[in-house]
């Protein structure tokens, strides 16, 4: 290679074979070309064959690749700064070495990069073997993003292409004493800074991997080297940017992400004064930076766990903790236009926080409906030549409640971006008058509304769906009736001797409860309608030809 390179890429590398191997033939085969690629390999003192290969490749191709040798430093951020200094690409690229490139991701990160003079452009991610890579800043190309107007604050990974002049202007580095998380300063500073901020999003440029151990630094890292990190990460945030949206932007992803994960499921096992060390942490974040935007902007379960945890309700944090793992999502209280989620420590005058730290705020619940609705009995109520079906169900919801209705919907219930099953019907939606007798009470645990539903049936051939709609802060809600694992009633004849007709409960493959009513007797068909379908299957066959001689009809006539 002669010249300056468009692009350096720079290798982090500590015992990633034989992933290694797979990123470095990616880099290699990439289609921008060896002589406009440089590759900077520091090998932070492995021990297992990365070291070797390392030297096979730089053997290989010795003025593309170069490769560094040094002991071992615990993380990626020394390593990226070794590199970082004999680096000469016009561009800088940064990508794990258990992860790998498209063939074309270079060359067209440049060519975007020169073509809107971009400080920084983030190629298309995705993960494999179940990693998990935030999509939603890669819907389509943008030659120009900010913090505030992207879900940019989402992607704060250093795999991105930076112009190097920028790198080196503002003397950016990593910080080598952070155990996981020592990119996100770099990153952020690095777009807080740029000009302007592109996105390639039309092809997938970077492959995360989701190592088979699981053995990335990301999911070994423990609570308080986790916690450690988030509270630099944030500080250092804060004193980039100036307290308004795009520090709110930025912080909201931490909050979210990496504050949250600190109370996940196995907080509840932890050891109490770690337990209370992690509580005493995040309330340190939270009394600094939590503002109401911030908190709003978050779905109910994680903003209720931080907030115990900000209070120092430690009982309280590990008992929602461990009743939503075991039993699912709490009830919601609805109060009028409003509802609340009934985590533990709500209206608990002890702890002292606020309703809107329970509240709903902004955020669809038709998931936590449609599973929490359950069907606890079925039964057919019959008198003379009149049937009724009548249905007990237990609703995850407590308060006013009273205009919960259950009603036997005809068709399939429509598309929705709501999931799993449920929807939240358009504003000024009309449904037909119910009919039948509804009643609601509270259930004998407190924890859920029962209501009872009697519904006449009438003579048809038909086949409904059981629906329940429930107004939740202040939007109504279709909600199927799941019956899977419950008995269901047993078919039943009605109606005059003359016009006997049936009723029947089933559950479809969806899990869904059905109700299918029909004439028992059909009408047998005239003996005209029977004749035309009979001629009607001898021109069809007619119509066939004759079978091919290899056909089994054929073989059996010839012997």
């Amino acid at each position: 290679m002669s010249g300056t390179p468009d692009v350096s890429v720079v290798v982090a590398v500590y015992n990633t074979m034989p992933y290694l191997t797979e990123c470095l033939n990616s880099l290699i085969g990439q289609s921008i070309g060896l002589d406009r690629l440089e590759i900077v390999a520091v090998d932070d003192g492995s021990t297992d064959d990365s070291g070797a290969e390392l030297d096979r490749f730089a053997e290989r191709y010795p003025g593309t690749v170069k490769v560094l040798h040094q002991a071992n430093s615990g993380g990626p951020a020394a390593p990226s700064n070794r590199a970082l200094d004999i680096a000469t690409g016009r561009y800088v690229y940064f990508i794990g070495s258990d992860d790998h490139l498209g063939e074309e991701a270079l060359e067209r990160m440049v060519a975007c990069a020169d073509e809107h003079d971009s400080d920084v452009v983030v190629g298309k991610m995705v993960g494999t073997n179940g990693r998990y890579v935030h999509q939603e800043l890669y819907k389509e190309n943008n030659p120009d993003v900010g913090l505030t107007d992207s879900a940019l604050p989402w992607t704060l990974a250093n795999t991105k292409l930076f112009r190097r002049d920028l790198v080196e202007q503002h003397k950016l580095r990593f910080p080598e004493h952070l155990p996981v998380g020592s990119d996100q300063p770099f990153t952020i500073e690095a777009v807080v800074r740029a000009r302007k901020i592109s996105v390639v999003a039309d092809y997938t440029c970077y492959y995360a991997v989701k190592r088979g151990d699981a053995s990335n630094i990301t999911y070994r890292a423990d609570h308080l080297a986790r916690l450690q990190c988030a509270v630099e990460i944030m500080d250092f945030t804060a004193g980039l940017l100036e307290a308004g949206p795009e520090r709110d932007a930025v912080l909201r992803r931490h909050f979210t992400w990496e504050v949250a994960k600190l109370v996940q499921d196995d907080f509840p096992a932890l050891d109490r004064e770690l337990q209370r060390d992690l509580c005493a942490g995040v309330a340190r974040l939270a009394d600094a930076y939590l503002t109401d935007g911030i908190r709003d902007a978050m779905d109910v379960k994680r903003r209720v766990r931080i907030c115990l945890a900000q209070a120092g309700a430690v009982d309280e944090l590990s008992e929602a903790i461990a009743s939503e793992k075991a039993n699912g999502a709490p009830p919601f209280v609805v109060e009028g236009e409003r509802a609340y989620a009934r985590y533990p420590g709500f209206r608990d005058p002890r702890i002292g926080l606020s309703d809107r730290c329970y509240e709903l705020v902004g955020e669809a619940v038709p998931g936590r409906l449609a599973k929490g609705t359950e069907l606890v009995a079925s039964t057919w109520d019959q008198a003379d030549d009149k049937i009724t079906y009548t249905a007990t169900l237990r609703l995850p919801v407590l308060g006013d409640v009273d205009g919960a209705v259950l009603r036997l919907a005809q068709g399939a219930m429509p598309k929705s971006a709501d999931k799993p099953g449920a929807r939240r019907l358009p504003e000024g939606h009309e449904l037909p008058a119910p009919v039948g007798e509804f009643t609601t009470e509270l259930a004998d645990d407190g924890a859920a509304t029962v209501l009872r539903a009697r519904i006449p049936l009438e003579r048809a051939t038909v086949k409904l769906g059981l629906r329940v709609y429930l107004d939740v802060a202040g939007s109504t809600y279709e909600i199927p009736v799941r019956g899977k694992g419950k008995p269901m009633p047993l078919a039943r004849r009605w109606g005059a001797h003359e016009d006997p007709h049936y009723a029947r409960a089933t559950v479809n493959p969806k899990g869904r409860v059905v109700i299918t009513t029909g004439p028992l007797n059909p009408p047998k068909r005239s003996l005209v309608s029977k004749a035309k379908s009979a001629l009607a299957r001898r021109l069809k066959i007619r119509s066939a030809g004759p079978k091919p001689s290899g056909s089994p009809t054929s073989r059996s006539k010839r012997k």
